[in-house]
């Protein structure tokens, strides 16, 4: 099972037609090729926890990177498995001895995707610091031979490619579960040749994997979508900034679940952000307040929000802001950092635009399966259960 992180359609699209992946092209023929949505907001620490529980943040409680506990007031970094309210499809399997592996290209998502698995658990990030003397290397670098790369590199997720077709090779899981980094996605856009090359490379690693006999299944955490206008300014709108301006400093606090360790590459500017009162006010006069700024697709109160895209009501905030696909929204200007973008057009995720993902598999679904998904429509979440229970 691959998570290739911010794998929007249009990497697929145009890799099909510049032959950039003719493994995945012949799924259209031997297996599924399709699509599906992802889990909103369309982060990866909220995917990548729903693919591996099956079900959406209502569930799990893993509604975002980065969150306000609203109870001490603090902000903080999802980094383990704290907030999880339900177990894993690992950690299910181990308890009726079925065997389990899984690399991360980050390590802000191991304690959560791992959390209660036996097996061959590391990220790329820190291979270096992984113990798998019980499986017969050192570390993570023993087993693929060679150092961890930059954090900030395709290498990191080819790394995670590697390390998974070595123990596919060597230990022979039942479950193997990969997932990348979006380095990539953020800075190269479909076609050009830095993402081809890796696309290609990932193509190559997906054909070695299917020859050493696994059923392979990919789908993405995001899409990934330009956010720059035509000067190549990023359009970004600064929430907590315009809020403040008009009901007064102090008056909310605005969150941006994107935001992570890996924000070298974007900024923490996402199309989804929380707004959590400070004092009392006036959240339908707030609401319609945002509703008419630049760049603001969508507005909703916590209930329909929670509603609509499956939340978990304690967790969001009093309302929510959803931007555009063309657009971004931070809280304040002085929080956000873009001076790392190195020259590239800032494109990144987190809204309604980029919930679109692919979902391919190796092999084909049986016909009645397939129907029954397609009417009630695709979520990337449901792709261990086709690969489990689908398969013609």
């Amino acid at each position: 099972m691959i998570c290739l992180d911010g794998f929007d359609p249009e990497y697929l699209y145009q890799g099909i037609a510049d032959g950039v992946l003719p493994t995945i092209a012949g799924f259209k023929t031997s297996g599924y090729v399709g699509s599906a949505l992802s889990a909103v907001p369309t982060t990866t620490n909220t995917n990548n926890t729903s693919i591996v529980t099956g079900v959406p943040p209502s569930i799990h409680g893993i509604n975002g990177n980065y969150y306000l506990d609203q109870e001490t007031g603090e902000e903080i970094m999802i980094a383990d498995a704290a907030r999880l309210r339900c177990g894993t499809i690992f950690a299910a399997m181990n308890r009726v001895a079925v065997t389990t592996a899984t690399v991360t290209a980050k390590d802000k998502l191991l304690k959560v995707l791992a959390h209660e698995m036996d097996g061959i658990a590391f990220s790329a990030q820190n291979a270096d610091e992984a113990d798998l003397s019980a499986f017969g290397f050192a570390n993570g670098e023993s087993l693929v031979g060679r150092a961890k790369p930059d954090q900030y590199s395709a290498d990191l997720s080819l790394y995670v490619f590697e390390a998974g077709l070595k123990i596919l090779q060597t230990q022979r899981p039942e479950i193997l579960y990969l997932s990348t980094s979006d380095y990539v996605q953020h800075k190269y856009a479909p076609g050009t040749a830095e993402a081809d090359d890796f696309h290609r490379a990932v193509d190559h690693y997906i054909a070695a994997m299917v020859a050493c006999g696994a059923t392979v299944a990919l789908t993405a955490d995001h899409g990934m979508a330009p956010k720059s206008d035509g000067e190549g300014r990023p359009n970004v709108t600064f929430v907590q900034d315009e809020i403040e301006g008009k009901f007064g400093a102090g008056s909310v606090r605005v969150i941006c679940p994107i935001a992570d360790p890996f924000v070298k590459h974007h900024g923490a500017l996402g199309g989804f952000v929380r707004v959590h009162l400070l004092r009392s006010g006036d959240v339908p006069a707030m609401m319609e307040f945002v509703r008419g700024l630049p760049g603001v697709e969508l507005v909703l109160d916590r209930e329909t929000v929670c509603e609509r895209f499956d939340l978990p009501l304690d967790r969001e905030g009093d309302f929510a802001v959803f931007a555009g696909r063309d657009g971004v929204l931070g809280a304040r200007r002085i929080d956000h950092d873009l001076s790392n973008l190195e020259g590239h057009l800032l494109r990144s995720h987190g809204g309604l635009g980029e919930q679109n993902v692919p979902f391919i598999i190796s092999c084909a679904l049986n016909s009645d399966y397939r129907a029954s998904m397609e009417a009630k429509g695709m979520r990337n979440f449901d792709i261990f259960d086709a690969v489990l229970n689908g398969l013609a």
